[in-house]
C-alpha cells in the first residue's frame, strides 16, 4: 500500500492548510537492476573511503550503492519536476514541484515506497536555527598574548580553549591534523576564501572541496557566516592571535542548512552531505546543526522523538558512524527554553554530542540538557562554547561567540588530532577514549555528560592500549621485548625488583631517535649467578617534560640458582640475504655488549637505527623489513662503539 500524505494529492486548503508545500521526499522500494556492484566499490567510493573500510573491517553494503538511475529518471519525467538531491543511504530523492499530476504519477510508480511533503516554497522566515549563537567583539588588546615558547603554536586569544583540553600536548608532538580530513556541514562559509584567518588553508590547498546542497552549486562563500565561524575554531592559523584546534587538517565545506526557514528537507540535505563525506573518505564530520521545531508546526518533533534513531538526521548520523566516520554534533542551545533537552542529531546513538562550558569549566546556561529520550547520557562531553573564540565576519580577527555550535568544532579538531596519532583506532574507540579521559567520567550527568576531555590523558590511554610486551627467560637472561608508539621525546625506563627487594630499581632506559610510530625495543637482563627464582619488571614512560606514567609489568621465573656457561668465542651473523620480511642479527658474546645497528639505503641516507644491550651468551635481534622498498641496503653493526661489520643486503 502506498504511504504518502493525502494533502499532497488533494492540494486543498480545507484539508491541507499548508498548501504551499512544494518540496518532497520520494523513497524507493529497492535498488534492483543497479548499474553498480558491491564487488567493484571504486565505481562509487573513492580509494580513501575503501581504505577506511578495509582498515576497520567495515563491509561495503547495499546502502553504499547509488540509487537506480532509471527510478530517478522516471520521477524526473513524471511532469514539471526538479530533482534536488539523492540519498543512497535512505534510497530516496528530494524533488521540487507544484505539478499535482506529476505527484499522482510518482505515487503510482511501482518502485516508489512513499512520497512525503517536507518543505514549502523558499521564503524568508523569522525562525533561525542560530538565533542563540551570538558574537561579541573581542577587544583588540586581548587578541594577542606573549609568545609561549614552550609550545609549537602561539595561541593568542584561543589559548584557553586549546589548553582546557591540554590539546597543546598533541600539537607539541606533531599532531595538528596533518593528513586528516574533516567535513564541516553547516549553513554557509561567508568569506572563508578571503579572510586572513584562513590564509593557510587557502594557500596550502587545505580546502579540498565545497558544495552547496541547498542551491546545488559549488560556491559556499556568499552564504551565512555560521559555518565560517565553526571552521575558524578548527582551522584558524594566525600565530599569536588565533589558532584552531586542528590547523593542519584538510576540509570539505558543505552547506546543507537554509537559514531563511526551517524544514525537514534540511535534514535530508545533511544526510546527503554526510554521504558525500563518507564517499570521499573523510575522517571526521563537525556538525553544528540541530532540529526540533520547524517553520511549519506539523513537522515538529517531540522530546520522545529524540531517542537516538528516529529523526532523518539521527538515522543518517548513525549510518555515517557505522561507515567509520567520527560524528561530532552540537548538543543545542535549549537549556534556557521550554524545550530544554538536546536536539537532533545530537541525540543520535553513535555521535559525540558536545555541550558548552566557559574557560573555567562552568557550564553555559544555554547548553541543552540530557538525556536523550532513550535514556542515553547526553551531552557526551563539553568544550568551550561560552565566550568561545571564532573569526569576525569582516576582519577574520578573533571574536567571542556563544553557542554549542562553537563547542562542537573545538571538540572536532581535538578528536582529529588524537586520531592522527592513532589511526589504528576506530572512530568509536576515539570517541570512547575521549569520554574516558574526561573530567566527569566516573560520575557522568545530564548537564555536562562525561565532562571536559583531556587530550594528553586520552593519548596516554591509547598509547598503553596499543603497546605489547613480552618477557622470556633464556640462558640466565631475561629477554624483554616491547612494541610501543614513541617519538624522539619519549623514553622508556625499565625497572626491576627481586623478591628480597622492597622497591623497583631502574636498570635501563630505552629510546628511539625516529619519528612517532610503533617501535620495537629489546632489553636483555643478565641474571647469571642470581639466586631468587623470579624477577619482576615494570616499564615507565617519560614524555619530555609533559608526563610520566607506568605502562605495564612482567614477571620472569627461572631455575634457581641460575648458572650459565658463556660461549668461548664471539660470533656475528646477519641473515637472510636477500630479505623479504624480517632481518635477523644473531650473536654470541663473551662479555656484555652494547649493540648499535644502522641501516642506509643505496643513496647513503640513514633510514633506520637502533641500540640495544646484548648480554653474555647467544642473542637474536629481529628488524622488520616489510615496509622497506625493494632494493639494496647496507647494514652497519657497531659493538661497544667500535664498527664490527658492514654488510650489503638486498630487499626483495
Amino acid at each position: 500500500m502506498k504511504k504518502y500524505l493525502i494533502c499532497i494529492l488533494l492540494l486543498a486548503n480545507s484539508i491541507c492548510p499548508k498548501a504551499q508545500l512544494n518540496r518532497y521526499l520520494v523513497t524507493f522500494k529497492n535498488k534492483n537492476s543497479s548499474a553498480y556492484s558491491l564487488t567493484n566499490p571504486i565505481a562509487f567510493l573513492t580509494q580513501r573511503a575503501i581504505d577506511r573500510r578495509l582498515r576497520y573491517n567495515i563491509n561495503v553494503d547495499s546502502t553504499d550503492l547509488p540509487i537506480n538511475n532509471n527510478y530517478v529518471e522516471a520521477v524526473r519525467t513524471s511532469g514539471a519536476v526538479i530533482i534536488l538531491n539523492q540519498s543512497k543511504w535512505m534510497n530516496q530523492i528530494s524533488i521540487e514541484t507544484t505539478d499535482a499530476g506529476a505527484l499522482t504519477a510518482i505515487g503510482n510508480l511501482p518502485f516508489v515506497e512513499n512520497l512525503l511533503a517536507i518543505a514549502s516554497r523558499n521564503s524568508i522566515d523569522t525562525l533561525s536555527k542560530f538565533a542563540d549563537d551570538t558574537l561579541t567583539n573581542l577587544p583588540l588588546k586581548n587578541s594577542t598574548s606573549k609568545p609561549q615558547q614552550e609550545n609549537v603554536y602561539q595561541y593568542g586569544a584561543s589559548n584557553a580553549q586549546i589548553k582546557i583540553h591540554q590539546s597543546d600536548f598533541l600539537h607539541n608532538h606533531g599532531f595538528n591534523g596533518l593528513g586528516m580530513q574533516l567535513a564541516v556541514i553547516d549553513a554557509g562559509f561567508y568569506r572563508y576564501n578571503s579572510l586572513p584567518t584562513f590564509d593557510s588553508l587557502n594557500i596550502n590547498g587545505q580546502i579540498l572541496g565545497t558544495w552547496d546542497f541547498v542551491n546545488n552549486q559549488q560556491s559556499v562563500s556568499e552564504d551565512d557566516a555560521h559555518g565560517m565561524h565553526c571552521l575558524s575554531a578548527i582551522g584558524a592559523n594566525l600565530p599569536g592571535v588565533f589558532i584552531g584546534t586542528a590547523p593542519k587538517s584538510s576540509f570539505y565545506l558543505f552547506r546543507s542548512e537554509d537559514v531563511r526557514s526551517e524544514y525537514p528537507i534540511e535534514e535530508h540535505n545533511f544526510c546527503v552531505a554526510a554521504e558525500k563525506a563518507d564517499s570521499l573518505g573523510v575522517d571526521v564530520c563537525s556538525v553544528s546543526l540541530g532540529y526540533n521545531t520547524f517553520s511549519d508546526p506539523q513537522f515538529n518533533y517531540t522530546y520522545a522523538d529524540m531517542n537516538g534513531s528516529t529523526s532523518i538526521s539521527a538515522k543518517a548520523t548513525n549510518i555515517a558512524a557505522r561507515k567509520g566516520l567520527l560524528m561530532i554534533m552540537a548538543a543545542g542551545n535549549e537549556g534556557n527554553g521550554s524545550w530544554r533537552y538536546v536536539i537532533t542529531p545530537a541525540d543520535a546513538d553513535s555521535c559525540m554530542a558536545v555541550g558548552a562550558v566557559d574557560s573555567l569549566g562552568n557550564v553555559a546556561n544555554f547548553s541543552s540538557y540530557g538525556p536523550n529520550s532513550d535514556g542515553q547520557i547526553k551531552p557526551d562531553v563539553v568544550a568551550i562554547g561560552r565566550n568561545a573564540i571564532v573569526a569576525n565576519n569582516n576582519t577574520g580577527m578573533p571574536n567571542f561567540g556563544n553557542g554549542t555550535s562553537y563547542a562542537c568544532p573545538n571538540m572536532a579538531g581535538i578528536s582529529t588530532c588524537l586520531w592522527q596519532a592513532f589511526p589504528e583506532a576506530s572512530n568509536m574507540k576515539i570517541r570512547s577514549t575521549l569520554k574516558q579521559s574526561a573530567s566527569n567520567f566516573s560520575t557522568p550527568n545530564n548537564r555536562i555528560g562525561f565532562g571536559i576531555p583531556n587530550a594528553k590523558k586520552a593519548f596516554v590511554m591509547l598509547q598503553k592500549n596499543y603497546a605489547t610486551y613480552n618477557a622470556r627467560f633464556f640462558q640466565c637472561t631475561s629477554i624483554l621485548n616491547l612494541s610501543i608508539k614513541t617519538d624522539t621525546s619519549m623514553y622508556i625506563s625499565v625497572e626491576r625488583k627481586f623478591p628480597n627487594q622492597t622497591n623497583f630499581i631502574e636498570i635501563a632506559t630505552l629510546h628511539n631517535d625516529s619519528p612517532f610510530g610503533m617501535h620495537d625495543f629489546e632489553y636483555i637482563d643478565n641474571l647469571d649467578q642470581t639466586n631468587y627464582g623470579s624477577v619482576q619488571y615494570r616499564y615507565k614512560m617519560k614524555i619530555g617534560t609533559d608526563t610520566t606514567f607506568y605502562m605495564d609489568s612482567s614477571t620472569v621465573n627461572y631455575l634457581n640458582p641460575c648458572i650459565f656457561i658463556p660461549p668461548s668465542a664471539n660470533t656475528l651473523l646477519i641473515s637472510p640475504n636477500p630479505v623479504i620480511n624480517e632481518l635477523f642479527i644473531k650473536m654470541d658474546r663473551v662479555v656484555n655488549t652494547k649493540v648499535d645497528v644502522i641501516i642506509h639505503n643505496i643513496s647513503g641516507q640513514k633510514i633506520f637505527a637502533t641500540t640495544y644491550e646484548q648480554a653474555i651468551g647467544s642473542g637474536t635481534k629481529s628488524i622488520n623489513f616489510r615496509d622497506f622498498s625493494r632494493g639494496v641496503y647496507f647494514i652497519t653493526v657497531i659493538l661497544n662503539d667500535k664498527k664490527e661489520a658492514v654488510q650489503q643486503i638486498v630487499k626483495q
